[in-house]
């Protein structure tokens, strides 16, 4: 999942959201360096990650982008279903996608001391271009794409994906919905557990 989709499902639990969002630029026994709290947000991403490429719903969206898009099929569906929860925002939360964007950014700054420079340049532009709230439409998540595109080391083409995404936009929320339910749930009960083990009730 991307990023909007991660600081959702850390469930207003603000270290965990640190942790969910830094968490590609972690690495082995970098973990340990963080808060308990912070190591269970990286540990939740991980497991996110994980159940979303692994789960049939996904494949079968990745299947209308394969042809065309090969192994990039994965990252073009994170960005895809960031589109459809931001767009379908009021279904998953009473707090407006504008109050949790600012608050999911007031977080993360407070922690930027401690987080990887490489995060730090990223979260610039993130803030600065307000990422989590323009996901929601089209546009933004074009802006996305090309700028993926241009930092791929091959030709991706990902910048093309979103006339497919006008195209079967349909098919891809049907897809989101009945995903992003089975996620939901599952990452509740991850979280729980992650927490548990680590003497967090």
């Amino acid at each position: 999942m991307n990023f909007l989709a991660h600081a959702y499902l850390s469930f207003g639990q603000e270290e965990i959201l640190v942790g969910n969002l830094v968490a590609d630029f972690i690495k082995g026994k970098d973990l340990q360096q963080f808060s308990v709290d912070i190591q269970t947000g990286i540990l939740l991403h991980r497991e996110i990650d994980s159940f979303t490429d692994a789960h049939p719903l996904v494949k079968a969206g990745q299947s209308y982008l394969r042809p065309k898009f090969r192994h990039y099929s994965s990252v073009i569906t994170d960005i895809f279903f960031d589109y459809f929860l931001a767009k379908n925002w009021n279904k998953y939360s009473s707090t407006s996608l504008e109050e949790f964007a600012s608050h999911a950014y007031f977080i993360v700054e407070k922690h930027l001391p401690d987080l990887p420079q490489r995060f730090g340049e990223m979260f610039y532009w993130m803030k600065s271009q307000n990422w989590l709230l323009h996901y929601r439409e089209l546009e933004g998540i074009q802006r996305t794409l090309n700028g993926m595109t241009r930092r791929a080391k091959f030709d991706s083409k990902m910048n093309e994906s979103t006339s497919l995404l006008r195209e079967k936009e349909a098919e891809f929320e049907v897809i989101f919905f009945a995903f992003f339910r089975d996620l939901e749930t599952f990452a509740k009960a991850k979280l729980q557990e992650i927490q548990h083990l680590h003497g967090r009730h």
